[in-house]
């Protein structure tokens, strides 16, 4: 279906790469589009909706794994691309709106406002005292996802072995959502199918296929460029880029709209598909070398995390203060990565 697009964009000559660049930002909106509608409509307390929400925001991620898997692609571009995402995420993508407006996981009371306290307010606390406590249950994933890597990668490598392992992590991760979320169905009696699931599960496809064909493009068009920072040589590092926009746009929308634990599931839930499952499917097609700086990138994302799971646990919140130290980060790990 979308064949005759690709190749009318190839026809387009140096305004080809920007034409695919321009398709692969689009089939991600789609993506969350559909998936925002399928939430409001309640759709978050269902198996499907446990399992789709990871696999399309890293869709891309997924994607780029599977392109250079295939193609005998070098390894330390896969985790460059993964390292590039989760760091990019829990930094910069999460402290620039700290910095904006301030990330609270925790809404403030009618009291705190000056208003007087009605009568269901009790509720809207449970509701983001349970956010939170998701919110850290994730974040303690993301740290012994981390964790499990770089334990792994202290040899040099990642090789098949170590492949099936990070994949069997996390579809057990998968499997205790799938669990708690039939546990929650049952014990509140929901039923959120309707005549727009099909619909909606067929724009899902339709934006997967165009992220694959953009992708695969984009990649196979910067294999052959071997001169400037956009080349070969950065592919990792232009790749993970890429892929975090999506979320980065959907944590300034959401930081804008007020909706601060959206901005953090955005971010932290995407981390899970990076490392360890793309990760995990490089390395069951080769050994997955790592780069130069992959015993930083850990450490800077070891370490954001634990700094997200101190805040969110003692205070609920990411404070602007804590959006500059996030920025800081950041602003090393490039330095690191690139110039040193």
């Amino acid at each position: 279906m979308l064949q005759p697009v690709t190749h009318w964009i190839e026809s387009q000559g140096v305004y080809a790469p920007w034409l695919f660049l321009l398709l692969f930002l689009v089939a991600s909106f789609l993506m969350i589009w559909r998936l925002e509608a399928m939430s409001a409509g309640g759709f978050e307390g269902t198996v499907l909706g446990t399992l789709v929400m990871p696999y399309c925001s890293g869709m891309g991620n997924l994607i780029f794994a599977f392109i250079l898997g295939q193609a005998n692609g070098n390894g330390a571009d896969v985790m460059t691309n993964s390292l590039v995402n989760n760091v990019t995420n829990m930094t910069l993508v999460l402290g620039l709106p700290a910095i904006i407006w301030g990330i609270n996981v925790l809404p403030k009371t009618e009291a705190a406002q000056g208003k007087k306290k009605k009568a269901g307010a009790s509720g809207g606390g449970q509701t983001g005292e349970l956010n939170r406590l998701a919110l850290l249950l994730t974040l303690t994933a993301v740290l012994f996802f981390t964790g499990v890597v770089w334990a792994m990668g202290r040899k040099g490598h990642l090789d098949f072995n170590d492949g099936l392992v990070l994949i069997g992590l996390f579809l057990f991760w998968q499997c205790f959502h799938v669990f708690e979320v039939l546990k929650a169905n049952l014990r509140d009696g929901k039923s959120v199918f309707n005549w727009m699931l099909p619909v909606d599960l067929a724009l899902l496809a339709v934006g997967a296929f165009a992220i694959y064909l953009s992708t695969s493009w984009l990649v196979a068009w910067l294999s052959q460029l071997h001169n400037g920072f956009i080349s070969a040589k950065n592919l990792g590092w232009l790749s993970g880029w890429l892929m975090v926009m999506p979320n980065a746009l959907l944590a300034i929308y959401y930081g804008w709209r007020k909706q601060p634990e959206v901005v953090y599931t955005s971010q932290v839930g995407d981390a899970h598909v990076s490392i360890p499952l793309c990760l995990g499917i490089f390395a069951l097609y080769h050994p997955l070398t790592l780069p130069a700086f992959f015993q930083t990138g850990m450490l800077i994302l070891l370490g954001a995390t634990g700094f997200h799971f101190l805040f969110v646990a003692l205070f609920g919140k990411l404070p602007r203060l804590a959006g500059l130290v996030l920025i800081g980060a950041y602003g090393y790990f490039l330095w690191k990565g690139l110039l040193s």
